[in-house]
């Protein structure tokens, strides 16, 4: 059982893992560089726990101490208790769900690894938003996609607020990194993918079209928002494959976009 600890010093310095949570800049360098990540809520911190993340710490305010209590009675490392005005002073923020841990991170697989296993795998180009790679993640985890692959520019996805926005989704669908950009996309395509490139250009096929539901192994390219897939990145893809929009309406937030194809590659699709 951890042990509780009631701290009443925003300086005291086993709050340390906790400070300056609203500095995106500060919290993307420290937090790889120190192993941890930070998750936010109950249902996250036990998401978190279920899939094999060590907690280094946790901080609570009191009234969620009785929520949390099977958590703490597990738990090793210790736990903070702390006055949710103190909390707002180390954090940076209101912390709404009223509890926070800060998480080991485990060393990523290689994206070797996962391509030995998958059939349906998510890559995402330069998708740098924080809400939208935990929008991704979520729905990659809902609708079946076995891994996502990101490349080296892409948001961290065990960033706060990506976690928040997946509701502990990154958990739940591994990923790795591609380190040589796009030249790494020839690696997937050598462990028998075909990659399909999300965008709206009229020279692209309907996802309906060419149906990758009924491919064995698939491999969909996402760009960020706005500027979506780069010329290298589309020069790389085997096809290019669109959503057919309707209303004069051009395209899709990445999220959102991200969903629909997911579905149009899932091989649990009726067969026409």
């Amino acid at each position: 059982m951890a042990e509780l600890i009631t701290l009443d010093d925003p300086d005291d310095p086993r709050l340390y893992d906790y400070t300056g949570l609203t500095d995106v800049e500060l919290r993307r360098k420290r937090e790889p560089a120190e192993g941890l990540f930070i998750a936010e809520g109950e249902k996250v911190i036990r998401r978190a726990g279920e899939a094999g993340y060590a907690m280094r710490s946790m901080l609570l305010s009191a009234k969620w101490v009785d929520s949390m209590r099977d958590v703490i009675d597990r738990a090793t490392a210790p736990v903070y208790v702390v006055d949710p005005t103190l909390a707002e002073q180390v954090t940076g923020y209101h912390v709404h769900r009223g509890a926070l841990a800060s998480m080991r991170r485990e060393p990523l697989p290689t994206a070797a690894d996962l391509l030995r296993t998958a059939r349906r795998v998510v890559i995402m180009e330069s998708v740098n938003d924080h809400t939208n790679i935990g929008a991704v993640f979520r729905s990659a985890a809902a609708l079946g996609m076995d891994a996502v692959l990101l490349s080296p520019d892409c948001a961290d996805p065990l960033y706060r607020r990506s976690v928040k926005v997946s509701m502990g989704a990154v958990f739940s669908v591994p990923y790795a990194r591609v380190d040589t950009w796009p030249k790494g996309l020839d690696a997937v395509r050598e462990a028998g993918f075909t990659l399909l490139a999300l965008t709206p250009d009229d020279k692209a096929r309907s996802l309906d079209e060419v149906a990758p539901h009924r491919m064995d192994r698939v491999a969909l390219m996402l760009g960020a928002e706005g500027n979506g897939l780069s010329t290298r990145a589309l020069a790389a893809a085997d096809e290019w494959v669109r959503i057919p929009m309707s209303h004069g309406v051009d395209s899709l937030n990445v999220g959102a976009a991200a969903a629909v194809a997911f579905y149009a590659v899932a091989t649990g699709r009726p067969q026409e």
